[in-house]
């Protein structure tokens, strides 16, 4: 070998010397910049143990949803505002669940970081996952939509939604069986979504035990969590060769042929018949009329893509936070007769059982359970965020490019921040108990400017169906089922709930 060297030419032992020394000197750089980085986020509270492969991962591997769940919160005791977490060698995370902590990151407009681009073939650049001016361009674009005017009506769908399903319910009553929560309520939720956002009329509640849609949405998002947790799949080429890669395509494939079958409808219908004289608005007519200040609208693929969003976070979320809410009612019998209590008073010399626009501010107290039931449930379990900017974090000033996890289910049972986090108790959302709570430790759909645009759409439709529910039925469970919590994106339960519903009247 050093002969070989010895007779090549000066001109290209110089070149050769000179590449060696270039990487060399890159590779010297490098290590040093990461013993930097290393030092720097490993000085900073959280766990020690750590693997060249998995970073702090490989604590984690092999565990039951519900043990990594506990594991979290057990970390949480341990550092109470924050810890460092590495996903892998080289990409810590900042896990925030404090009240002090999170505020410094929900009152900015921090981008969406890797982990949701993880989604991109899904949902694409909609509300959730846009960043920078293409996110607020949507935002104003969309924000008439949810307007009150724009609003009322779809009570009275939510009611058309909530009366198929006390007859979904009333067959296992009279049968004296117990039924499956998620799937009943998630096939509700989606049958308001798809009136309320493109006035989709279909037997969705009849079609059986479940929906094809809710079936996709489910495996995406579980797919979409389990890569996130997993180093080796972040890779765009890698992930579409593993079987789950392509599983996730599959799925795209049919949400999306079933988001644009719906919207060419609606264009040909508008080409056909002109403006609709419908009653009321739905969110795709905003999206095909909206022009921003320079007079353009949305192209067909941001349409799709909102639509997508909207479907998913208008019906996953709501469902979760329906059912939870039930089962937290069910193990509550005295909280659940104070809320029947005031559902009938609300509708007692009516003569109809709807929740009418005008019921929905009177239900204070299911407005605290509801409140109650997503702070133990938390509906959506985390957030992340991505520094862009320099941020001061209890003292420590993070670097651009830092990663951080706002853990809202950690920060909704920190036992610094809430009294027995773990007890469901709808009074703690008394203004009383509230007015000197921090705003920012109760954020079920976060908070500042990257807030959710449907929380009072989420609201009002929890209200009505959960009152219309309680207003027909008492709850009790399965004893004879196990519940196991699973979080997935969105918080659901592993093996779905089971209760038994006997009639009031």
């Amino acid at each position: 070998m050093v002969f070989g060297f010895t007779m090549m030419s000066p001109l290209v032992q110089a070149a050769v010397v000179l590449v060696v020394t270039v990487v060399i000197v890159q590779v010297v750089r490098w290590l040093l910049w990461y013993r930097s980085f290393f030092k720097f986020y490993n000085a900073l509270p959280g766990e020690t143990s750590f693997s060249l492969l998995w970073g702090n991962l490989h604590m984690i591997k092999g565990m039951e949803p519900e043990q990594r769940l506990q594991y979290g919160y057990d970390l949480m005791c341990k550092y109470p505002k924050f810890y460092r977490f590495w996903l892998g060698p080289f990409r810590p995370a900042l896990a925030l669940f404090h009240a002090d902590t999170v505020r410094e990151l929900l009152k900015t407009s921090e981008p969406k970081p890797q982990m949701y681009y993880f989604a991109l073939p899904w949902l694409g650049t909609g509300l959730l996952l846009a960043n920078g001016d293409r996110w607020a361009r949507s935002r104003r674009l969309l924000t008439p939509a949810f307007h009150f005017d724009i609003l009322k009506p779809y009570v009275a769908i939510s009611n058309q939604a909530s009366q198929l399903l006390l007859n979904r319910i009333s067959k296992s009553a009279a049968e004296k069986q117990s039924f499956e929560v998620f799937g009943h309520i998630s096939l509700c939720t989606l049958d308001v979504i798809m009136q309320c956002a493109m006035s989709y009329h279909d037997n969705i509640q009849g079609a059986g035990e479940t929906h094809p849609y809710v079936q996709a949405v489910n495996e995406l998002s579980d797919l979409w969590f389990e890569r996130g947790r997993n180093p080796f799949l972040y890779n765009d080429l890698i992930y579409k060769l593993t079987s789950s890669g392509r599983r996730f395509l599959k799925q795209c494939q049919y949400v999306h042929s079933l988001s644009e079958s719906i919207i060419q409808a609606r264009k040909h219908q508008l080409e056909k018949d002109g403006p609709s004289k419908k009653r009321y608005l739905d969110f795709l007519d905003i999206l095909l009329t909206a022009k921003d200040e320079n007079g353009q609208g949305l192209n067909s693929l941001e349409i799709r893509n909102e639509v997508d969003t909207f479907l998913f976070e208008g019906h996953d979320t709501t469902a979760s936070a329906i059912s939870w809410i039930l089962y937290s009612l069910a193990q509550h019998p005295e909280y659940q007769q104070r809320a029947q209590a005031e559902v009938d008073a609300v509708l007692e010399g009516k003569d109809t059982e709807q929740i009418e626009w005008g019921d929905l501010p009177k239900l204070d107290y299911l407005t605290m359970v509801i409140k109650e039931g997503m702070r133990l449930h938390c509906p959506v379990p985390f957030i992340q965020r991505q520094i862009t900017q320099p941020a001061t974090i209890e003292g420590v000033k993070l670097p651009v490019g830092a990663f951080c996890t706002i853990h809202l289910l950690n920060l909704h049972h920190n036992p610094t921040v809430w009294d027995d986090p773990w007890t469901f108790d709808p009074d703690r959302f008394l203004p009383d108990n509230m007015k000197d709570k921090d705003t920012y430790a109760f954020v079920p759909f976060s908070a500042g400017p990257r807030n959710c645009i449907g929380q009072h759409f989420a609201m009002n439709e929890e209200k009505v169906v959960l009152g219309r529910l309680l207003h027909k039925f008492t709850f009790t469970l399965d004893k004879d089922h196990v519940v196991k919590r699973k979080v997935a994106g969105v918080m659901r339960a592993e093996n779905g709930i089971k209760m038994f519903a006997t009639p009031r009247r």
